[in-house]
């Protein structure tokens, strides 16, 4: 049978050099992304799934018969224009509703971007609130191997102009170098290296559920 890996947000940061270590990589004989629109990319193993992300029954088609499903969602209040419902649908939503046809569908591993500081009771931040109960929610599905990523400053060249993070990015080798020990997990992380523990963890056999911070990230990337 076919290997099939799954890849939700394939377009973001981390997505795009997600999908092209999967199409590059053998251990995946096919790559379907879910989309909404049509990508600018064509692969002997990659299969385009066009769909409305806001109806569960859609997802099916694109995870039935995938061993992985890697999710790589987000949006930003600018692009929502400060609607937090907006938000939710995105960050919350589509990984939640992934996840709960993964379960049903059996698929073994499932592989989900959040974010260093994720929290389901932290009231003060919106943002890691939010990505705490995506995290618990999404844990709550029957998938035998759940891995979640937590990176902090994420390191890459986006399509979208972010001034703050370009500044923080710029900044991010001289504060990068100043976190040690328990702070480590905060240190500034390339894009492409997330992208590459995500692949080498969806190779694991073992079961349950694994949080992985900088130091977890970087000791899978060295496996890819």
């Amino acid at each position: 049978m076919a290997r099939i890996a799954t890849i939700i947000g394939s377009s973001g940061l981390i997505g795009k050099a997600l999908l092209i270590r999967c199409l590059e990589d053998p251990y995946y004989d096919q790559v379907n992304i879910l989309v909404r629109r049509q990508p600018d990319i064509n692969h002997p193993k990659l299969k385009v799934f066009m769909m409305d992300f806001a109806d569960e029954k859609s997802y099916t088609s694109g995870i039935a018969g995938a061993e992985s499903v890697f999710v790589a969602v987000g949006t930003t209040m600018k692009q929502v224009k400060g609607d937090k419902d907006a938000y939710k649908k995105v960050d919350h939503d589509i990984a939640v509703n992934a996840a709960k046809v993964a379960g049903e569908q059996g698929v073994f591993n499932y592989l989900l971007v959040s974010s260093v500081g994720a929290d389901a009771s932290n009231n003060n931040n919106f943002y890691l609130k939010l990505k705490g109960i995506v995290e618990e929610n999404v844990a709550r599905h029957s998938i035998p191997q759940l891995h979640i990523f937590r990176p902090s400053l994420l390191l890459g060249k986006r399509e979208e102009k972010r001034l703050g993070e370009g500044i923080a990015q710029f900044l991010a080798p001289v504060f990068g170098s100043l976190l040690f020990g328990k702070f480590s997990k905060y240190k500034p992380i390339k894009s492409e290296t997330v992208a590459m523990a995500m692949l080498a963890a969806s190779k694991l056999q073992q079961r349950g559920i694994f949080i992985h911070h900088y130091p977890e990230i970087i000791q899978l990337a060295t496996r890819a």
